[in-house]
């Protein structure tokens, strides 16, 4: 006797349960590649993902004999942490948490929406993790090649509007790349270097800890210290007086400093010579792009139409890196990237037009 044809719900159930075993296996591959307290976590995740994956077996009546593949988006990710096991898969999970079947699905339990959600929150936190541990050396890169696209694409094609050669054109767009490929460097070492140096104005110093055994415990001024970075009266008073016992019965044959796990830390900012020429090489490889096809010789339309196809690309690529970097719609960052350059270029375009017009 031929068994009865599924129901929808249960080719709904079949497609939740395939999704779930998937994404249990992409915390797994992301664990592997993680040690301490987010290899735990995530292990954690993958174990939440085994108990919906249970529900639906159990919804099923047992594992089917035929299953659907799991969605296309689960299979990119699990695809990714094979081979990266990155901040980008983090992003990208933390993207379709945010989109949990579960919220309409009269069949999942309200504790198995909660969970979708708390998921979100607990992958958007990993993700987090691993965007404050890139250094202003990979934003320099990411954003400098954004720059040399646009400002050099903008440049050529207004250039090239005016009726130029097209030797002209070629000499415009390198001389564009290099002075902006100067001036983002020099600008990244400034900013990164000034801010280094401002963080470093605000960190405590060891200008008085040589005293520190001097004090009265009772009644000490180290608790104004504290109070100047933000504790509450009662928290500073009872540290001043812990620090100034401790500084009191250190040996005191040798000046006293504070032990190094007292002072406050800041947040890390990358090098400024790293993020200076990380700017300038990542925004030369950007702004070399729309030049290519006057390098190679072409000219007139055809190397503006490659041009605006290279560059399209181009776009496409860093601002969905862009949006993978902050949690956003990838495609929807892309998408931007490529309006707000062809934007710029087209003005230019339209405003070299209307020179070589007047000139000629």
């Amino acid at each position: 006797m031929t068994a009865p044809a599924p129901t929808g719900d249960q080719r709904r159930w079949a497609r939740y349960l395939v999704n779930e075993r998937a994404e249990a296996r992409v915390y797994r591959e992301l664990a592997a590649r993680r040690t301490g307290e987010e290899r735990e976590i995530l292990l954690a995740l993958a174990d939440a993902e085994g108990r919906h994956e249970a529900h639906w077996l159990e919804l099923l009546g047992g594992e089917p004999a035929r299953l659907p593949r799991p969605d296309v988006r689960t299979r990119l990710l699990g695809s990714m942490a094979k081979r990266f096991g990155s901040i980008f898969v983090l992003a990208l999970a933390q993207n379709a948490e945010a989109r949990s079947p579960y919220d309409d699905e009269p069949f999942a339990t309200p504790a198995m929406a909660a969970d979708e959600k708390i998921h979100h929150e607990v992958v958007r936190g990993l993700a987090a993790r691993g965007r404050r541990r890139l250094s202003g050396t990979f934003r320099a890169a990411v954003f400098g090649a954004n720059d040399g696209l646009v400002s050099n694409l903008a440049l050529v094609m207004g250039v090239g509007a005016t009726g130029v050669s097209s030797q002209f054109v070629l000499f415009s767009g390198l001389a564009g790349l290099l002075a902006g490929a100067l001036s983002m460097g020099a600008g990244e070492f400034v900013s990164v270097r000034s801010q280094r140096e401002l963080l470093a104005a605000t960190e405590p110093s060891d200008f008085a800890d040589h005293v520190l055994p001097d004090l009265d415990v009772d009644a000490n001024e180290l608790a104004l210290v504290y109070r100047t970075r933000g504790m509450p009266e009662a928290e500073a008073l009872a540290r001043a007086r812990r620090v100034v016992a401790v500084a009191q019965a250190a040996d005191r044959t040798e000046p006293y400093r504070l032990p190094a796990e007292a002072q406050d830390e800041h947040e890390v900012v990358g090098g400024a010579w790293g993020a200076a020429v990380s700017s300038f090489l990542f925004f030369a490889s950007g702004a070399i792009i729309p030049v290519l096809p006057w390098i190679f010789g072409l000219s007139g339309p055809a190397a503006v139409v490659l041009a605006l196809v290279l560059v399209g690309i181009a776009l496409l690529a860093t601002g969905a890196t862009v949006g993978l970097l902050s949690g956003g719609p990838p495609l929807r960052r892309a998408l931007r990237q490529l309006a707000i350059g062809y934007g710029a270029a087209l003005v230019t375009y339209a405003l070299g037009l209307l020179f070589g017009v007047s000139v000629g």
